[in-house]
Order: C-alpha cells, then structure tokens, then sequence
C-alpha cells in the first residue's frame, strides 16, 4: 500500500512553481505586484536568476510558496484542478 502525502508542495520543485506562478500572473510583472521581490520586479527578470535568489532566501522562498499555495486554492475553487 503506498503512502502519498497530504502536503501540496511535496514532490513539487522549484522552478515548477515558478513557472507555474508566472504563467498564472501572465509574467512576472503582475507576479511582482503580488510579491514585493526586487528579482521578480527588475529591469530584465527571468526564471534562472529568481530561482538563484529564491534558493538562497529563505523568506522569499517562504513566500513563493505561499502564493502558490493560494493559487491552487483559487484554482480548486474554480474548478480549474
């Protein structure tokens, strides 16, 4: 019998979720306005330097994590999961 965790996150890389929250936000300009991050809101941002930022920063790992949390809580109320 195989065991599956409960924890949305479990299993779930990094730059997964990432991608997963730009594509939400239609890129990381409106992304940027939902996290205050100086990697999502500079002049020329990209996934490989976010996640470079985000590995080393717990807190703003913390919240990406959170956010996309939230997301998949609007997604399930829509009906979209």
């Amino acid at each position: 019998m195989e065991q599956t965790s409960k924890d949305p996150l479990h299993g779930k890389r990094l730059d997964a979720i990432l991608e997963e929250l730009v594509d939400y936000y239609n890129g990381f300009e409106e992304l940027g306005k939902q996290i205050n991050i100086r990697c999502f809101n500079a002049d020329n941002p990209s996934i490989n330097s976010s996640l470079k930022f985000l590995r080393k920063t717990d807190w703003a790992r913390a919240k990406v994590e959170s956010l996309y949390l939230y997301v998949l809580r609007q997604k399930k109320k829509r009906g979209l999961l």
